[in-house]
């Protein structure tokens, strides 16, 4: 083969790749605006795709924009932001321990916030400061808490290693959950019953007050991730790779960790923990793009969106109550789980 046939076979590559690429991104963006309108239009009051356009724009009448407006469209764009949060989030960890079952929990974050939000329920700590934020502002703390004590627990004068980075956020966060389980053993009945909704995960209480105070550190961590992709590319591929490169792999793990953390804070302060999404997601695009971040991290931007903001529509109008958005991203993201991890085995990680 020529050098000029060669250059021809990796032009007609990357066109290929350009075109799978547009293609899977466009469908992604279209599949999460219909589920915005499917989302907007289902609960018990029941509205037509129209309706809930006209009552978007004002020219509906007055309880349907009441409803539209002021109750679902809140809560379904907190299910796009979570999702999204957390699905970024959990890509950046499993490129950056390449570990495929690494998620935004891994280093504990999900578990310091669950406790910040426990520690608000039980004793109300930070009401008088924060008021009826005070949950979700604990909540958002302790992530960054838990975070610098898994920064201060792996540092040594050599540095900070991945794997003793990824075994101190296991240990804090098995503390942590520790913590939380003692707390809804001593608590009475209706404090134990709001820390386990918390933990539970809902979007119940999702209203726009709270959601712009969650969307910014969301967004700000997203915005890093993906300022960093062309990092991740090359430590997913071996850190000391990476560093031969050009890459300062410790700073862009610091970036990292401070974006899943503003990610998972941001998302937890508003819907509580919910697990899978940050697992999921990232691996279900992984097999049909590869590992290319710049093309990954607007996938799970808008695939972790509707796979939340679904979730969260079953979840409360299938049943006659509403259940906890986070049961169902586990009763149905786990069995998916096995059913990709068993069809596609092979070249998952690749």
């Amino acid at each position: 083969m020529t050098d000029l046939e060669s250059f021809e076979d990796v032009r007609g590559y990357r066109r290929r790749m350009l075109r799978r690429y547009t293609l899977v991104i466009s469908l992604t963006i279209v599949c999460m605006f219909c589920a915005f309108i499917a989302c907007m239009a289902v609960g018990n009051y029941q509205l037509s795709p129209s309706e809930v356009w006209n009552a978007l724009i004002g020219n509906e009448s007055p309880g349907a924009v009441q409803v539209v407006r002021r109750v679902r469209l809140p809560r379904v764009l907190a299910a796009a932001f979570v999702g999204a949060g957390l699905s970024v989030a959990g890509l950046a960890m499993q490129s950056l321990f390449k570990n495929p079952m690494a998620s935004p929990s891994i280093l504990g974050l999900s578990a310091g916030a669950a406790f910040g939000a426990s520690v608000a329920i039980s004793f109300g700590i930070g009401v008088g400061l924060f008021g009826r934020f005070a949950t979700p502002v604990l909540a958002f703390v302790m992530c960054f808490v838990t975070m610098g004590l898994v920064y201060l627990i792996s540092a040594s004068r050599y540095g900070i290693s991945t794997v003793t980075l990824l075994l101190a956020g296991v240990a804090i966060g098995s503390f942590f959950n520790g913590l939380v389980s003692l707390m809804q053993y001593v608590a009475d009945e209706n404090t134990l019953a709001s820390i386990v909704y918390w933990t539970m995960g809902s979007f119940n209480k999702a209203t726009w007050d709270n959601l712009a105070y969650s969307f910014v550190p969301v967004l700000i961590g997203v915005l890093i991730i993906a300022i960093i992709y062309r990092e991740l590319n090359l430590i997913s591929a071996g850190e000391e790779q990476a560093a031969n490169l050009g890459v300062n792999v410790k700073r862009t793990r610091a970036l990292a960790i401070i974006a899943t953390s503003l990610c998972v804070g941001g998302s937890v302060s508003i819907a509580g923990t919910i697990g899978f999404v940050g697992l999921i997601i990232p691996h279900i695009f992984r097999m049909m793009v590869g590992p290319n971040h710049k093309v990954l991290i607007p996938l799970c931007i808008f695939g972790g969106a509707t796979f939340l903001m679904l979730m969260d529509t079953i979840a409360k109008a299938a049943f006659e109550i509403s259940f906890p958005v986070g049961i169902f991203t586990s009763l149905l993201g786990a069995p998916f789980f096995v059913f990709v991890l068993r069809r596609r085995k092979k070249e998952m990680w690749e």
